[in-house]
C-alpha cells in the first residue's frame, strides 16, 4: 500500500481515531516503547512505510506527550512524518540527560543546596530542552502537521487552559504558532522548568502574546480533551455517537501503588513542605495525577458500551526513582525501557471507578495482543478510507 496517500478524515469512513499521550517528564521513555510495537504492527500490515500519524485523525499529548504528539505528526520535505515512532525512545535516551542534568553531589550538603536552589527557581533552565526542540521541529507551524493534533497548555496570564488545536487553529490564526513554542509551553512544569512566552503574529498582522506552563495542570491525559475537539466538528448539532471512535490513550506510569502522603502527614504541612517533600513535590504530584484520573474516569464511563473501541495502556505500580519526571541516570532510563517493555507483556486493566485503581479486564489478553487488535482495525478503517476516496475522486472526474 502507499502511504504517500493522503486519506480524508472520519467522513469516508466508519470510525474516529484518536492516539492520546500522556504528561509525564522523562516517563516519556514508557510511551514511546509501546508506540515503537504498534507502529511496527501496523508496519506489518502495511508495510515499512506506515507511519502512526497516517492512521488516527487526532494525535493529541501534554507535557512530554506533546513533544511526541509533535515529533509524530511534523512533516518532513514531503509531507510525510518526519519521525517515525522507533526514533522517539532514542530522543529521550540521548537528550534526557542534557534535558535534565543531574547533581553529581549526592551529600546531604548537595541535597539540601539543591532544595535551597529550587526556591528561589525552577531546577532546571530549559536552554538546552528549548535548542533541541527548535532544532527538532524548526519552523513548522501547528496547522503544518500531517495530520490533526491536539496539545494542552495553561495561559497563567490568563488563568485558563489555551488548548492548540489544528481545529481551532484554522478559527483561531493566532493558535497557529510553531509547535517548538507550543512543545516548550506544555512542558513547562512548575518548579521543574521555567514558564514560557512567546508572541505568534497571525496573517492579518495581529499579535498575541502566550504565557504558558505545563498542560498538565488542565488535562494531564488529553484524552477528553481531543474527543470534544472531533466531537465539535463532526457532531456539532446531532448526538455524540462514541461508537463510531476508537481511541488509544496511553500513560506513563504513575506511583499510586506507593501511597506516598496521608493527611496525617499533610495536615502539617505549609507551603514549603507541599513544594519539597522526600524529594518530591507534592503539590506537582497532586494537580497533574487529579487532572489525568478525571479524564480517565470520565472517559472509562462513556466507553462502558464500546470497550472494544477503548485502550489505555497505564502501570500505577511505579515505585521510587522511576516515577519520578527528572531522574536521567543511565540505571534509570535503562529501567523505564524495561518498564514499557514489561507493559506490553501486562494484561489489559481499565480504571475501577470505586477504588480509582487499575484492574485486569478478564479475557482481554495482554496490551501487546490488544494492540495488534487495534492494529488490524486501524489498517482496515484505512483501506475503507482510501478506497472511498479513490471512488469519490473517479466519480467527480
Amino acid at each position: 500500500m502507499n502511504s504517500s496517500v493522503q486519506i480524508q478524515g472520519p467522513t469516508y469512513g466508519n470510525l474516529i481515531t484518536i492516539l492520546s499521550i500522556d504528561g509525564g517528564g522523562i516517563r516519556g521513555i514508557i510511551p514511546a516503547t509501546i508506540l515503537t510495537f504498534l507502529e511496527s504492527q501496523l508496519q506489518e500490515l502495511d508495510g515499512e512505510d506506515a507511519r502512526l500519524a497516517d492512521y488516527f485523525d487526532v494525535i493529541a499529548g501534554t507535557s512530554t506527550g506533546g513533544l511526541v504528539t509533535a515529533m509524530l505528526t511534523a512533516p518532513d520535505e514531503n509531507h510525510r512524518p518526519r519521525f517515525a515512532a522507533k526514533d522517539i525512545r532514542p530522543f529521550y535516551l540521548e537528550h534526557g540527560p542534557k534535558i535534565f542534568p543531574q547533581n553529581s553531589c549526592r551529600s546531604l550538603f548537595g541535597t539540601i543546596r539543591n532544595h535551597l536552589k529550587s526556591l528561589k527557581g525552577p531546577k532546571y533552565n530549559g536552554k538546552y530542552l528549548h535548542r533541541v526542540i527548535s532544532d527538532k521541529l524548526g519552523e513548522t507551524r501547528l496547522l503544518d502537521t500531517v495530520t490533526k493534533v491536539v496539545i494542552p497548555t495553561f495561559d497563567i496570564t490568563h488563568l485558563q487552559p489555551t488548548i492548540f488545536s489544528s481545529y481551532e487553529a484554522k478559527t483561531y490564526p493566532c493558535l497557529d504558532a510553531r509547535l517548538s513554542d507550543i512543545c516548550i509551553g506544555t512542558s513547562a512544569a512548575p518548579t521543574y522548568l521555567p514558564a514560557h512566552q512567546f508572541k505568534n503574529q497571525d496573517k492579518e498582522g495581529n499579535v498575541h502574546v502566550f504565557n504558558l506552563i505545563d498542560g498538565g495542570v488542565a488535562a494531564n491525559n488529553p484524552a477528553l480533551v481531543a474527543i470534544s475537539q472531533v466531537t465539535k466538528q463532526v457532531f456539532p448539532i446531532n448526538p455524540v455517537d462514541y461508537g463510531r471512535f476508537l481511541v488509544i490513550s496511553i500513560g506513563t506510569g504513575s506511583s499510586k501503588i506507593e501511597r506516598k502522603y496521608s493527611a496525617k502527614m499533610a495536615a502539617k504541612w505549609g507551603v514549603l513542605n507541599w513544594l519539597l517533600h522526600g524529594g518530591t513535590t507534592p503539590l506537582v504530584d497532586v494537580f497533574t495525577q487529579a487532572s489525568g484520573d478525571m479524564i480517565d474516569f470520565h472517559i472509562s464511563v462513556v466507553f462502558q458500551a464500546f470497550q472494544d473501541n477503548y485502550l489505555r495502556i497505564q502501570d500505577d505500580t511505579l515505585t521510587g526513582i522511576d516515577a519520578s519526571v527528572d531522574i536521567t541516570t543511565k540505571d534509570n532510563l535503562d529501567r523505564l525501557v524495561n518498564i514499557g517493555e514489561r507493559l506490553l507483556k501486562k494484561p489489559v486493566s481499565r480504571v475501577n471507578l470505586g477504588t480509582g485503581r487499575t484492574e485486569q479486564v478478564e479475557k482481554s489478553g495482554t496490551n501487546e495482543e490488544a494492540l495488534k487488535k487495534f492494529a488490524k482495525l486501524l489498517s482496515d478503517e484505512r483501506r475503507l478510507r482510501q478506497s472511498k476516496t479513490t471512488h469519490f475522486d473517479k466519480g467527480s472526474n
